[in-house]
């Protein structure tokens, strides 16, 4: 079991943040872990910027361009969480696209994961064979979680298929538009939750794509175990008073 886990056996609704490694600026990254635990966060997902994230939307982009131009790379963020177990315990996701991996390579990569103690890791483009052939049996001999995205077009069989291979919880995409889009969940997005709480899933599901406030992410906390922001979040991070737009932008939500 790791930090992922036991946050999950926690009673409650989950709030998990996601932020671009490398922005606003090249050495925030430990500073925003730090406030956002501090601010009440149970999760961080951090992404790792890429200059074709085809799933994000325009603001999420954008931070992943500016964090390559400010010089954000794979081995950079891993000496910035080298020591971040001496500051904190919060489950901590990396969250990115497989080139970059492929490039850093594999085996250096999960020796990365966990020097740092990294729980999890979030690779949306990468096939399922692909994980399981590469990456599954070092995840697995060294608790790492390997989290799933599943979307309204994910047919129940996959998603039965998806959640026996993967760990810590499934994110549950709530639309087939990219990150980003303002909504409250309509009757459709709430079918299609209804229908995955009716089926057996090993794994807990937290609900992403669409949070943009307190009432949006209480409603995804009434049909999973908690839900995602990130573009949001990002939207709300101010350069010159870092920590304060952090405290006030989780405050909105957990208050």
């Amino acid at each position: 079991m790791n930090r992922i886990d036991k946050k999950l056996n926690d009673e409650g609704k989950l709030l998990s943040i996601y932020f671009t490694a490398g922005y606003p600026s090249l050495n925030d990254t430990q500073d925003i872990i730090i406030k956002l635990e501090e601010s009440g966060v149970d999760m961080i997902e951090i992404g790792l910027p890429f200059s074709d994230p085809l799933a994000d939307g325009p603001i999420i982009q954008d931070s992943s361009t500016q964090a390559i131009k400010n010089g954000m790379n794979s081995n950079l963020l891993f000496d910035q969480l080298k020591n971040i177990r001496s500051t904190t315990q919060i489950p901590i996701i990396l969250m990115g696209y497989i080139n970059p991996i492929i490039q850093f390579g594999y085996d250096k990569f999960v020796n990365k994961l966990i020097d740092c103690e990294v729980d999890g890791v979030i690779l949306p483009d990468l096939p399922l064979l692909e994980y399981k052939k590469e990456l599954k049996p070092f995840f697995d001999k060294n608790n790492i979680s390997f989290i799933s995205l599943i979307s309204p077009n994910t047919s129940i069989e996959r998603v039965k298929e998806i959640d026996q291979i993967s760990d810590g919880f499934l994110y549950v995409v709530s639309s087939s538009s990219i990150t980003g889009q303002n909504n409250l969940f309509d009757a459709n997005q709430i079918k299609y939750f209804n229908s995955l709480n009716n089926i057996f899933l090993k794994n807990p599901k937290i609900i992403g794509f669409g949070i943009s406030d307190k009432k949006s992410f209480d409603m995804a906390c009434n049909y999973s175990n908690g839900a995602i922001i990130g573009t949001k979040f990002i939207n709300s991070l101010d350069v010159l008073n870092l920590n304060k737009s952090i405290e006030k932008f989780i405050n909105s939500i957990l208050l």
